[in-house]
């Protein structure tokens, strides 16, 4: 009987040769990323049936890279996996297409449950940020409907700037020329009325675009 096919993202590779050995008895485990970038070239090379991501991954946080993964498969099963307790992230994760949602204290005992369970057309929190999400609802709270949301390129570009690389070094990665660069970065510093290149930063962390 053929294995489900798993690739795993996380810029730590201790835990992903931990995860990979976890998960291998049970699954084909076809590849190992380190960053987001890396991890949109291995789904669409390697067509797994799920991906376990980190969501603070360096050059494209998890977040980001899920909305990209679900346009170009949306058959593709998402399982997040994070040691942010923020309760809001869960639902920030499924709105990015997961179908499943771990801290990653929780991963030992939880991730086969999970896969498992997303493999079956369900979906799974584990319990410890369950009890988190208890006391919100799932949809953003109504401070945060209403701001102003950057575009997906508007955040790659924070992002990448936020981890400290020169707009040359930006256009490089995004394949774009650095006049576009600084272009999507003043008009997006506009857009969230942030007047320097700090608050630019304060900004990614805040909406775990970058870990600190």
């Amino acid at each position: 009987m053929k294995r489900p096919r798993v690739l795993l993202a996380d810029d730590h590779r201790l835990l992903v040769d931990t995860l990979s050995s976890v998960l291998e008895p049970r699954y084909e485990v076809v590849g190992r990323v380190t960053d987001g970038r890396s991890l949109l070239e291995a789904a669409e090379n390697l067509r797994p049936d799920v991906i376990v991501l980190d969501i603070a991954m360096p050059q494209l946080n998890g977040l980001d890279a899920g909305r990209q993964l679900k346009k170009k498969n949306p058959q593709v099963k998402l399982v997040f996996m994070t040691m942010n307790q923020d309760a809001y992230l869960v639902g920030e994760a499924f709105r990015a297409g997961a179908s499943a949602f771990l801290l990653k204290q929780d991963a030992g005992s939880g991730l086969i449950a999970a896969i498992d369970g997303v493999l079956k057309g369900g979906t799974y929190v584990s319990p410890q940020a369950a009890e988190g999400q208890i006391k919100i609802s799932w949809q953003e709270p109504k401070l945060r409907e209403h701001a102003p949301e950057p575009t997906g390129r508007q955040r790659e570009v924070i992002q990448l700037l936020a981890e400290g690389r020169s707009m040359k070094q930006v256009a490089a990665v995004l394949n774009i020329t650095a006049r576009t660069v600084a272009l999507h970065k003043y008009k997006v510093m506009d857009l969230l009325q942030i007047k320097s290149s700090a608050e630019l930063v304060q900004y990614a962390i805040k909406h775990n675009m970058v870990s600190v």
